[in-house]
């Protein structure tokens, strides 16, 4: 019995037991023949209130301003459980989510780099999916248009299937995407942007004035022109003390990039796929060393090997992670270098697609 069901039930237990002292014999019948109509049918509008069952599941998000978003929907006795996040801030559950008349609605504060300063603005998203099509608005306190009523509609991407086996598969000749004399394959995600990135000494660095692990900033992130499906990355990086990037993988999933004695560990910590897989052990060297990730995606499940040893053995990855500028599991993506953080240098960045027959 779902939870809605259990509490319909006690609802009409408990009122028609009060009945029963309320009235003389005469009137009783009908009192609770009355009232049991009018339980019935607020019992009947708590049961309909549950979650509809094609809104459940994950969904990429097509925002009519063009900001990466998705949303994902699970049901906990009868009742919405809500993820959902816009390019950066906390994923959820976020509270307050309820049902009303077949659509979820539910607060979300949105955090967004509006000019020189990041914003924050407490919103009411709506969704609701009919004949198999979700629809919304988020709909903004405090902040400028188009930010203020936007529309989206999304498409539900399948659940996580099981782990590839990689001794089967088979990844093509390597290509390099960073040629060691100019930025030429890649670009700003944002080019309103301001631009750290160069290359000096056939190094790839991004020089910022920011010290701080704040997941805004005015300069801006770099990412390949190319786009990619499932791959081998191999990539080098040279942490400095106090320094942050990150590696994201078909624009969705970051894989960390700090030094190993920062105060970021674990989750966050290098080695990471950031907030969603911790590595199993330590295998980061000294901070102002080069490092070197060989990364694997392959049917939404990665694999990091971090200077030689395995800190992630091909393990899912449901959703994206914060920053995350694509969020369609199923496409293919950009390698994206976060430069929205402080300064940080790459160098020897190749990838080997995976062949499919």
């Amino acid at each position: 019995m779902s939870g809605w069901s259990r509490r319909a039930f006690r609802l009409i237990a408990a009122l028609l037991d009060i009945s029963g002292g309320m009235c003389h014999l005469g009137c009783m019948l009908t009192y609770r023949n009355s009232l049991l109509l009018l339980v019935l049918s607020v019992s009947t509008s708590l049961l309909s209130a549950g979650v509809p069952r094609d809104l459940l599941g994950y969904w990429t998000l097509d925002l009519s301003t063009g900001e990466p978003a998705w949303l994902k929907v699970e049901e906990k006795d009868g009742e919405p459980v809500v993820f959902m996040r816009m390019h950066v801030g906390g994923a959820g559950p976020h509270k307050g989510a309820v049902m009303q008349d077949g659509q979820l609605e539910f607060p979300l504060k949105i955090k967004r780099q509006l000019g020189e300063q990041p914003v924050t603005s407490d919103s009411i998203v709506t969704a609701g999916v009919k004949k198999g099509r979700l629809t919304g608005t988020i709909v903004s306190e405090s902040v400028p248009a188009p930010f203020d009523k936007v529309t989206f509609t999304g498409r539900k991407i399948p659940p996580v299937g099981k782990a590839p086996d990689l001794s089967k598969v088979r990844f093509g000749q390597p290509v390099r995407l960073f040629n060691g004399s100019d930025l030429n394959g890649w670009r700003l995600s944002d080019p309103a942007k301001t631009n750290g990135w160069s290359v000096r000494d056939g190094l790839l660095v991004n020089d910022t004035p920011k010290t701080d692990f704040s997941n805004t900033g005015t300069y801006g992130n770099l990412v390949t022109e190319a786009e990619f499906e499932d791959f081998w990355l191999h990539i080098e990086f040279k942490p400095e003390a106090g320094q942050n990037s990150g590696v994201y993988l078909r624009g969705m999933y970051e894989a960390q990039v700090v030094d190993r004695d920062s105060r970021m560990q674990g989750l966050a910590g290098i080695g990471s796929i950031f907030s969603l897989i911790a590595p199993s052990h330590q295998a980061a060297g000294e901070p102002g060393t080069w490092q070197t990730y060989d990364l694997t995606l392959v049917d939404r499940h990665v694999t990091v090997v971090l200077n030689g040893e395995t800190v992630i053995d091909n393990q899912p990855v449901h959703i994206p992670t914060g920053g995350a500028i694509r969020t369609d599991p199923t496409a293919p993506g950009p390698i994206f270098l976060q430069g929205d953080h402080t300064s940080i240098t790459y160098r020897d960045i190749y990838l080997a697609p995976v062949m499919r027959d």
